[in-house]
């Protein structure tokens, strides 16, 4: 009897042994979205994916390699329809659309259609999100790790994403309200982690890319209102004056971001009394709305009830 226990005991020691390695050897959700964040910034890999929003399904191709001299080469291709390709230089983001002229915008990375949480600085929107581990599945056939991010004060729309266990890009993101419902999903089809994948990108770094847009100077530009609320962690990224086309109007804008979304306050005058409108469009809102001779419009990534307490706590200089 006395040998049954002692072997009882070293069979749950061992268990117990086990499972805290386990534990122990298990990222931690921020680790895993550090790795993911890092992970989408210096592999050179292809993926085809489809973006899902309630205005339809549309395919694409993105590729990303970190050259040998450190710089970060991308490009995004519309797979249907007219042409539309972004690509990407160090720091420079140039568009081409089919009947458009080309542009080019200086950024850290190709926005458009790929989340936004894959490129983000995991160790500053933490302070602002809970970070929280569902477990593991499978995507694009392979084994991923699912996690939620969450805001914590409510303000903001929540992700679910799936971490490919291997590489550590993501295979699928689904960008929630606050109710639960799934606004837009990013979902990988297939994907090529491959060095030869730079092949795709020779003669880009010497290419002649479309000019750089011109932006104001923030410090040069003054402004009469400012918001007297924001949600936590949100900061005023840059701000322009600019006249509307074939209009005697000038329009006043701050943008502003958390580092993961990001929205503008636009400020004109207007001798129009509208209603207050609001409008949401996936995971977009528009709150207007004219107070004491000015229109006062909320645009971005924002729930609707946020945008209308951002636009409501406008503040005039003399009010």
């Amino acid at each position: 009897m006395k040998q049954f226990w002692c072997a009882v005991s070293l069979l749950t020691c061992s268990l117990l042994t086990t499972h805290i390695a386990s534990a122990e050897t298990a990222p931690a959700p921020e680790a895993l979205l550090q790795q993911m964040s890092a992970a989408s910034q210096s592999l050179n890999y292809e993926v085809a994916f489809i973006s899902i929003t309630k205005q339809g399904i549309d395919s694409y191709r993105y590729r990303h390699v970190k050259s040998k001299a450190g710089t970060q080469l991308a490009d995004l291709l519309l797979m249907d329809g007219p042409r539309r390709e972004v690509v990407q230089r160090g720091k420079d983001i140039s568009y081409f659309e089919t009947g458009l002229q080309p542009f080019t915008l200086e950024g850290d990375h190709i926005v458009d259609s790929l989340p936004e949480l894959a490129f983000s600085d995991i160790n500053t929107i933490s302070r602002f999100y809970d970070f929280i581990a569902v477990g593991r599945a499978r995507a694009a056939d392979r084994s991923s790790e699912v996690i939620r991010v969450v805001s914590r004060d409510g303000t903001r729309f929540s992700y679910i994403i799936w971490i490919d266990e291997k590489d550590k890009l993501p295979l699928r993101v689904d960008l929630l309200d606050r109710d639960g419902e799934t606004l837009e999903q990013f979902r990988v089809i297939s994907i090529t982690v491959d060095p030869v994948v730079e092949k795709a990108f020779t003669g880009l770094e010497k290419a002649n890319l479309p000019p750089v847009l011109s932006i104001p100077d923030i410090n040069k530009t003054e402004f009469s209102w400012e918001p007297k609320w924001l949600p936590e962690g949100v900061k005023e990224v840059s701000r322009s004056k600019r006249n509307l086309p074939n209009m005697p109007v000038t329009i006043e804008s701050r943008l502003y971001s958390d580092g993961l979304f990001s929205f503008s306050v636009n400020v004109n005058p207007t001798n129009n009394a509208t209603a207050e409108q609001i409008v949401r469009q996936g995971r977009r809102t528009v709150q207007t709305e004219v107070r004491n001779g000015n229109e006062i419009t909320v645009v971005g990534e924002l729930p609707p009830s946020t945008a209308k307490r951002i636009s409501d706590s406008i503040l005039f200089s003399g009010q």
